[in-house]
């Protein structure tokens, strides 16, 4: 058996409280430091989960030089320095969701990772839930998707940072649904149509609610309707999810094992596994891929989709006329040109063709 993988947490808030355990009950991984800018923070946090004697610093230049990889679990405005620090030190990097607050960034961050050669992925938890796998293995038998919804409706009273910003459900919560939908649907998003608004009786001041309309590359449609100020009768933090396809349907309520059925009427069974789920499938998938240079789900390149849907969607709910994923990331292409100092990731980012074939939303043509 392999070493396990030495790791170094950045972060320690109450995220990174939830990934110090998930890495204390992983054995193929050992914790060797923890930063954060609050040391008294970091200190507690590390000594409840167990890691009485682990060094604590405020920089990942006092504690890297013992690790293999680093969990970046900072606040997103903080994930450009701190993942792509660390992708600099040769050292790869787990982020969590977002991976950054503009697709702008996410393009430098993809340079950074091109530049070192080593591994950015994006943890993007909702794809690692043992119902998912299911979903996703029904819809396989069914056949091609026609069309694919979410219904997401919850209440949470926050407070703080949230409930000030201007889109708060598209920006916070849907980049989990829009993500998903790509790994369900297995093609990629074109375009969308989106409406965003806030309820008379919302707590939150900006627009807690949203329709939006995505256009697949396959033609599939994905509707996702959601809001975060619909008390009584809530769904499930992972939305209700409907797929249609000519060999039937499949729903999921977010919580329990996916129900299909065939046009026949006759039920499709849902397989259920074991596999780690959430954010420690998420860590299990890293390790893999850093020991066996595999691509990981939500490699950086392909994360930018993701990020993209979201900017489109508030773009689209800003103009009120459908967005092209497209001209979001071409967009935020010509801004990363203009706006990044590093020489060396200015110069990876001028060696792309094409920022879309860089992403993977426009394929290479077939020899």
């Amino acid at each position: 058996m392999p070493d396990p993988l030495r790791l170094l947490q950045v972060g320690a808030g109450g995220m990174g409280r939830a990934w110090l355990r998930t890495i204390a009950a992983n054995p193929d991984v050992q914790l060797v430091g923890l930063v954060d800018l609050d040391l008294e923070t970091a200190r507690a946090a590390a000594d409840q989960h167990g890691f009485t004697d682990l060094p604590i610093a405020t920089s990942i230049d006092e504690l890297s030089r013992d690790a293999e990889a680093v969990i970046d679990v900072t606040v997103p405005v903080a994930h450009p320095k701190v993942s792509v620090d660390a992708l600099l030190r040769g050292l790869p990097v787990l982020c969590e969701k977002p991976l950054a607050e503009t697709v702008r960034e996410c393009l430098q961050m993809v340079a950074a990772s091109e530049v070192s050669g080593k591994l950015l992925m994006v943890s993007q938890s909702r794809r690692y839930f043992r119902a998912v796998a299911a979903f996703q293995r029904q819809l396989a038998e069914l056949g091609a998707i026609g069309t694919l919804s979410c219904e997401f409706y919850k209440a949470p009273h926050f407070s703080g940072f949230r409930e000030r910003m201007a889109e708060p459900l598209l920006v916070d919560m849907a980049i989990h649904q829009f993500d998903l939908s790509r790994k369900l649907i297995g093609s990629e998003p074109v375009a969308v149509y989106c409406d965003s608004y806030n309820p008379p009786w919302s707590w939150f001041d900006g627009n807690a609610a949203a329709s939006a309309i995505f256009t697949y590359a396959d033609g599939t449609r994905f509707s996702f309707d959601g809001s975060w100020c619909a008390p009584g009768l809530e769904t499930s933090w992972n939305g209700f999810w409907r797929a249609s396809t000519a060999g039937g349907t499949a729903t999921w309520d977010g919580d329990n094992a996916p129900v299909a059925e065939l046009t026949s009427g006759e039920p499709l069974p849902a397989g259920m596994s074991d596999e780690p789920q959430e954010i420690a499938g998420s860590l299990v998938e890293f390790v893999n891929a850093v020991r066996t240079s595999t691509t990981p789900q939500s490699e950086v390149h392909s994360n930018v989709v993701s990020l993209a849907m979201v900017e489109a969607a508030v773009r689209s709910a800003d103009t009120g006329v459908p967005v092209l994923i497209a001209d979001v990331i071409t967009g935020a292409y010509d801004e990363a040109l203009a706006t990044t100092e590093d020489p060396a990731l200015l110069a990876a980012l001028k060696a792309w063709p094409n920022p879309l074939k860089a992403v993977g939303l426009e394929p290479e043509p077939r020899p």
